[in-house]
Order: C-alpha cells, then sequence, then structure tokens
C-alpha cells in the first residue's frame, strides 16, 4: 500500500510541476505579448481625409487713376502625398474703368507637383465666364463669353507661400481675361 502511494504521490508531484511548469509558460508568453502590444507598437493614427486638405489661394487689388480691379481666388487642396498635391478653387474679379466694366468667375482644377522642398511646378486650368460692358457715347456693347485657360508654372515656396510664374498654353491675342500669357503669382495656402 505504501509502494502504490508512493508512486501515485511521485505521479501527481511530477504532473504538478508538468502542468505548473506548461501554466508558467503560457502565463509568460502571454503576459509578454501583451507586454509587447502595449508598449513596442504604438498606435497607429489614422489619416483622415481632411487632415491632408489644405484651404488658401489667391487676392489681388489694383486700382489707379479712374481705375480699379479686385480679385479673389479661394482654393482647397489636397495633399496626396509630399510630393504630389490636387484640388478645386473658384475664380472671380471685377474690373471698373473709364468706359469698361467686367466680372470674372468660374471654376479652377489645381495640380502641384513638388520634386523638392522648396520648389513647385504646377498645372491649372480655369473655365470662366466674362461679362464685359464697354461704354460708348453711341451706346453700350456688351460681350459676354466663356474664357478656358490652361496655366504650367512654376514657383518657390517658403512657409505657406509660393510665388512664382505661369504660362498659359491657350493663350490667344483676343483673349478678353488676360493681357499676356505670362503672370506672375503669389499663392498662399494653410
Amino acid at each position: 500500500m505504501t509502494y502504490i502511494y508512493c508512486m501515485i504521490l511521485d505521479n501527481f508531484n511530477g504532473l504538478l510541476k508538468y502542468s505548473l511548469k506548461t501554466i508558467s509558460v503560457l502565463l509568460f508568453l502571454t503576459g509578454t505579448s501583451t507586454l509587447a502590444q502595449q508598449t513596442d507598437v504604438p498606435p497607429q493614427k489614422q489619416s483622415r481625409f481632411m487632415d491632408n486638405v489644405r484651404f488658401g489661394g489667391n487676392i489681388g487689388l489694383s486700382f489707379g487713376n479712374g481705375f480699379f480691379t479686385g480679385m479673389l481666388a479661394p482654393s482647397a487642396i489636397y495633399d496626396v502625398n509630399r510630393y504630389f498635391s490636387t484640388g478645386i478653387g473658384i475664380i472671380g474679379s471685377y474690373t471698373d474703368g473709364r468706359n469698361f466694366k467686367s466680372a470674372v468667375y468660374g471654376p479652377s482644377a489645381l495640380f502641384f507637383f513638388r520634386p523638392y522642398q522648396g520648389f513647385r511646378l504646377s498645372a491649372e486650368y480655369e473655365q470662366l465666364r466674362v461679362n464685359q460692358t464697354i461704354e460708348l457715347t453711341e451706346g453700350d456693347i456688351e460681350d459676354n463669353f466663356w474664357n478656358p485657360a490652361l496655366f504650367l508654372g512654376a514657383g518657390f515656396t517658403t512657409g505657406n507661400i509660393t510665388a512664382g510664374i505661369r504660362y498659359n498654353v491657350l493663350f490667344d491675342d483676343d483673349d478678353g481675361v488676360y493681357g499676356s500669357a505670362l503672370i506672375p503669382f503669389i499663392g498662399v495656402f494653410f
């Protein structure tokens, strides 16, 4: 009887030691993996669409001897990555001269490429509605038309400001909006 009791006790002790070792190893692995999940792997911040959207655009004001022009062109751009951005804008301007009045408005599409920091290449397409009135003694002449423009440009960026020059590849000498195909610009985006 003592022999059977010792054999059962030895088997029980061996089983208990085996079980405790197994449980200890499982607890250690579980605890280590849980700890690793909490400290080794930082939580990933999910990118939201609006985190990559910037607002800005252009503003212009010109006046002189009997002449006034005001222009506002707000835009929103989406930074696809650190090199490419795309966006949309609205353009509106008003000109009042001695015998001339003009209202120009319409949408634009913007594409920016930044090959390296501080330099930006751009392509901008505009489709502008032009309403002009020329006042003559014989009567007013009204001219209403659509004017497309495709600008390819380059500029230097510092902070939120970009200054450069752009060229309208669709420019026509009879263009009722722009006096030249080559136009300097200053743009701001936040």
